[in-house]
């Protein structure tokens, strides 16, 4: 089947376009992208004024909790939320139960992404033998089935020795290791950014040095072993830094921020509901200066990915004292209108960058296919309605979970339609000029 999505904006940064033009996808492949294309067969999709082509996103982190944890999400209702939220494609963690350390939990993920036939699914493997930082994982036999980095996330790597060879083996198949950076001495029992608002709280802080220690650790080991090195949830100015000044000398390392820390800081812990489990992540919302330090990486090009860290909880585990809670938020529903809204109707950065923090850097930092509209690429394509007024509406969201801190946001833009493979997997009920898809 060939269709002809015909006259919209056509943004798509790997190739240098941006402006008006078709778009042919052919099965499950882009066939051409250019100014009035022939039919060639293909029906019609007239793309409204004012919305945008891109090539499909891809969240690089999330969590999609089975198998083990099926009360909070699964792969099922995950990748519905995230084509419901403009992505084609999400790189899942291990901390699943058990841990994805072995090929055969890795199957098992892929062959419930193939039942449920909506995102795709890259599986992430775990560093250490159940992520407990003992015994490095077979790497070999993660990549062989299917995963396409790895990482202890939630933990960070144990011990610097264990860290470096896990790069040295990943370097061997050209997987990137992803590290949660944290300095489990300085963290402690803290739940919260170590700063006013914490102390004003009564609740026990982690300094920004925390997260930018173990940044520090991972750009030395890169340096040292040559082997790509990523930077989970960047959300400390000092961190930033170090990203910084290992590009600049060379170092292959990457990084993404999390909606939340781009948009958020640690006054959400007070204010307008104090103690909300729901401004609970990790690393925590940190301080402005933090959060415009994210900001201003955005912008300049250090930050190279916006990631999620979609992180469902049921509502009984998140429904609890704040000490007692556990961290994260879902993410995959509401990260396009935070990025539109916060960043390009902001001013900060244009729709080609965004572009890039969402399909061009994810396809290239995991080694996946994507991130392009090339001819032959596949057909996984993402529509924005820049200009669409959006509601967050916590209890609406397709997720399993609905702990967002988002509830009742009111944004400026939002998704328009989702195609993965050639198959419009979803289209925007509160846009007309669509249903051709």
């Amino acid at each position: 089947m060939k269709r002809l999505l015909k006259g919209g904006r056509v943004v798509d940064p790997a190739n240098g376009i941006d402006g008006v033009h078709d778009v042919l996808i052919d099965g499950d492949r882009i066939a051409a992208v250019g100014r009035d294309l022939p039919l060639d067969g293909a029906s019609v999709v007239e793309i409204p004024a004012g919305l945008v082509v891109c090539p499909g996103f891809i969240d690089m982190h999330v969590h999609l909790r089975e198998p083990g944890q099926e009360h909070k999400e699964t792969v099922a209702t995950g990748t519905a939320a995230a084509v419901a939220g403009g992505f084609t494609a999400v790189a899942c963690m291990p901390n699943t139960a058990p841990v994805n350390d072995n090929a055969n939990v890795t199957a098992y993920i892929l062959a419930k992404a193939a039942e449920a036939n909506l995102a795709r699914v890259y599986p992430i493997g775990a560093v250490s033998r159940g992520s407990k930082g003992e015994l490095l994982a077979d790497i070999a036999e993660l990549r062989q089935a299917g995963c396409v980095a790895i990482t202890d996330d939630g933990h960070p790597v144990a011990t610097a020795l264990l860290l470096r060879r896990a790069m040295e083996y990943a370097g061997m198949f050209g997987m990137p290791v992803i590290e949660h950076c944290e300095d489990g001495s300085l963290k402690g029992d803290a739940v919260a950014h170590e700063g006013y608002q914490a102390a004003t709280l009564g609740l026990r802080g982690m300094p920004g040095a925390c997260e930018a220690l173990g940044v520090e650790r991972g750009i030395l080991l890169s340096e040292l072993t040559g082997a790509h090195f990523h930077v989970a949830h960047m959300s400390a100015r000092a961190s930033l830094r170090a990203v910084r000044k290992g590009k600049e000398i060379g170092v292959g390392v990457t990084c993404e921020v999390a909606p939340h820390h781009f948009t958020l800081t640690d006054e959400a812990l007070a204010s307008p509901v104090p103690y909300d489990t729901n401004t609970k992540m990790n690393p925590p919302l940190r301080e402005a200066a933090d959060r415009d330090a994210m900001l201003a990486g955005i912008a300049d090009g250090s930050v190279d990915a916006i990631a999620t860290d979609h992180a469902p909880h049921h509502y009984d585990e998140k429904n609890v004292e704040f000490d007692r809670a556990p961290f994260g938020i879902v993410g995959l529903e509401t990260a396009v209108p935070l990025s539109l809204d916060r960043l390009v109707h902001a001013g900060l950065i244009r729709l080609p960058r965004l572009v890039e923090l969402l399909s061009v850097n994810p396809a290239r930092i995991l080694r996946v296919p994507g991130g392009t509209l090339s001819p032959g690429a596949p057909a996984d394509v993402t529509i924005l309605a820049p200009e669409l007024e959006v509601r967050v509406e916590a209890a609406a969201l397709r997720s399993r979970s609905k702990n967002t801190p988002f509830d009742g946001w009111e944004l400026r833009g939002g998704v328009a339609a989702t195609i993965v493979g050639g198959r419009a997997l979803f289209v925007n009920p509160a846009l007309t000029g669509l249903q051709g898809l």
